[in-house]
């Protein structure tokens, strides 16, 4: 069928509904009735207005858009640079060498490459956890870039190459905040880190976020980075809230994962970059025995595409993968497996409405906010049957099968093709961007820099730099005992 036409109501009809309201409700041939911005009706063979177009799912699945809690957008025009990279390979890079050369229209550019990506996948929200924002001409670019997309986006704002006490006090940085978040077009968080110096001083931070009304996102429980450290003096000053969201948190003690329970913070599990890159092994085990809410993100296009169909893959396999050996380890079999395809999807979808505080995504119901993922592909062997609806948008869906993408009612992919994007102007800037990094590192650079060297024996780094911080512990490099 043609794209509807915007302001007509919307049903898809007939298709695998995956609701995710708390019964967690399939309809095996349901329709969705979107009018405006919202979800009107969900059942079977719903009456719906004159005039409203209809989108044809049978044999399809329908389910609420996906959301990713952690995204380096910034970084988007370096796509699969660092495919080779360790954690501190990447530090190394961005924070210590080649961080400072991005200007402000390389940011636009990563961010409005990255925010078409997320909505062809069938991503609807994307924080943007934009640790590039060197200036604040730099966020400006990154919140337009945003903007300019039909998505639906969160800036967390960052800046790695000063700490988060200096940069959050500059009075242009608050005022930039103050603007963007009266406006309410973008949803807005405060990044950074807590390295663990007993000095604390990023609660300086704490507090602007805190009079500003920001909730804080963190890359916590990354080996030889952050530590039991941070959360203890982030919850003994009080600053842990229902709103913070907790990045990887993979490397962290029993002690820490009760402090966030307590108070009731989310964890965003970014399992492809914590197997690859090292940041500790998926947490998720440890997470659901603590009962901490979690969400699923994709961390840095440097590594990894904005596909949370590969997140929810691969969090399965790790999650699995690790019960088992533990298993193997003491003689005995796992005949049942804890982690199940269902809870995967609710994760990619409500688990990340619920850490972001937004009680009116992540569920196809009456009333929710209208985006809408429709899968069908009826050029593809790989699209039926489906018989464990969970089970396949966890283990056989692709990014390809993305039929139909709605955000707040609007259409932004029809047919397998993104609406309205013009893919040639972002190539344009994004190879201006590259070719921006290349000349100016110079070709040398650049190619060693994509080709790391093999490692030496003997040549273990322990810590990862940090620009903004003297401060060294043994605490985030310590022998961890066990394998798990």
């Amino acid at each position: 069928m043609s794209t509807p036409e915007p302001g007509r109501p919307i049903v898809l009809r007939g298709g695998t509904v995956l609701t995710m309201d708390d019964a967690h409700t399939v309809l095996t041939r349901g329709d969705v009735l979107v009018v405006g911005d919202r979800i009107a009706a969900v059942g079977a063979d719903l009456d719906v207005p004159e005039g409203t177009q209809e989108i044809d799912a049978t044999g399809g699945v329908v389910m609420p858009g996906m959301i990713d809690t952690h995204r380096h957008m910034w970084q988007t025009a370096m796509r699969g640079y660092g495919a080779d990279w360790s954690l501190t390979q990447y530090f190394v890079w961005y924070y210590l060498e080649h961080g400072r050369t991005f200007r402000p229209e390389d940011v636009h550019a990563g961010n409005l490459l990255s925010a078409w990506e997320g909505l062809e996948a069938g991503v609807t929200t994307t924080v943007d956890w934009s640790h590039g924002l060197q200036t604040v001409d730099h966020a400006e670019a990154a919140a337009d870039a945003l903007l300019a997309v039909p998505g639906r986006f969160v800036l967390a704002y960052g800046n790695i190459q000063a700490g988060p006490w200096e940069w959050t006090a500059d009075p242009a940085v608050q005022a930039f905040l103050t603007r963007r978040r009266d406006e309410g077009k973008l949803g807005l968080q405060l990044a950074f880190d807590v390295t663990g110096d007993p000095a604390f001083p990023e609660r300086a931070a704490f507090e602007v976020a805190r009079e500003l009304g920001l909730p804080v996102t963190t890359h916590a429980g990354v080996w030889g980075a952050t530590s039991d450290a941070s959360i203890q003096l982030m919850h003994d000053g009080g600053f842990m809230t229902p709103e913070t969201v907790y990045v990887h948190a993979a490397s962290l003690s029993t002690d820490s994962y009760h402090r966030i329970a307590a108070t009731g913070g989310s964890i965003s599990v970014s399992t492809e970059s914590e197997q690859s890159a090292g940041q500790g092994y998926p947490p998720t085990w440890q997470v659901r025995q603590h009962q901490i809410p979690v969400s699923l993100s994709m961390d840095a296009s440097v590594w990894w595409s904005a596909d949370l169909f590969s997140a929810m893959r691969t969090t399965l396999g790790a999650d699995r993968s690790r019960e088992h050996l533990e298993a193997h380890a003491e003689g005995t079999t796992v005949t049942q497996l804890s982690l199940r395809a269902e809870q995967v999807v609710d994760w990619a979808t409500r688990g990340g409405a619920k850490a972001l505080g937004r009680d009116d995504l992540g569920t196809l119901a009456p009333g929710m906010k209208a985006d809408v993922v429709l899968l069908k592909n009826e050029d593809s062997p790989v699209s039926f049957p489906v018989l464990n609806p969970y089970g396949h948008v966890a283990f056989q869906a692709q990014r390809g099968d993305v039929h139909t993408v709605l955000v707040d009612g609007r259409v932004v992919k029809s047919g397998g093709k993104l609406v309205g994007a013009d893919l040639r102007s972002v190539r344009a800037q994004v190879d201006a961007t590259v070719e921006h990094l290349r000349t100016t590192m110079g070709e040398e650079t650049w190619q060693a820099g994509m080709h790391p060297a093999m490692p030496e024996a003997g040549a273990a780094v322990l810590d990862n730099p940090y620009t903004y911080t003297d401060y060294k512990s043994e605490a985030t490099h310590g022998a961890r005992g066990s394998l798990f």
